[in-house]
């Protein structure tokens, strides 16, 4: 079953990144530009023209790799997709990690409960993720099997929530 919405889980003992320190809640894009852990995913969203969109009513659920994250892509990836030329491609990946509505680690987790192990998430880039819990860990696959960590969940922006991950996950 798709579903128009994502999500996240809740995980124990797991230090949140930079941008669950915020007092303010910005919208997502402003929650990200004040995280040091997120400097690679702002600067793509600018290169890629999103932030207008990003910056929008919503609600968004952004699934937001750290820079951690797009430091493990392949040498060069990073580069190459903050290039002008690559804009649509770059366009893509990063709406590959937004859903629309906001749904909560609780609320995702009772998802993938209720369907039997596994939720298939609708990004707004048209593509799907696939959520599951592995050893108490949301876990979001790829359309290409790449995986991806649920490391820090519920992080409130005035315009939907945030959950950062560990990698970052590609369209097919």
């Amino acid at each position: 079953m798709k579903l128009p919405t994502i999500i996240a889980a809740a995980l124990l003992g797991v230090s949140a990144p930079a941008i669950a320190m915020h007092h303010e809640a910005g919208n997502v894009v402003e929650t990200a530009v004040g995280s040091p852990d997120h400097q690679t995913l702002v600067a793509a969203v600018q290169a890629a023209d999103l932030v207008d969109a990003l910056s929008g009513e919503g609600p968004f659920t952004v699934f937001a790799p750290t820079d951690s994250a797009f430091g493990a892509l392949p040498d060069g990836t990073v580069e190459t997709l903050l290039l002008p030329d690559n804009k649509e491609t770059l366009q893509a990946v990063l709406t590959y990690h937004v859903v629309s509505g906001k749904v909560s680690s609780e609320q995702l987790i009772g998802l993938i409960q209720s369907n039997g192990g596994s939720a298939e998430l609708s990004t707004l880039q048209g593509g799907t993720l696939t959520a599951k819990l592995a050893d108490g860990n949301v876990v979001l696959t790829d359309e290409n099997g790449g995986e991806a960590t649920v490391v820090a969940v519920d992080l409130g922006a005035s315009n939907g929530i945030i959950h950062v991950t560990d990698a970052v996950s590609l369209p097919g």
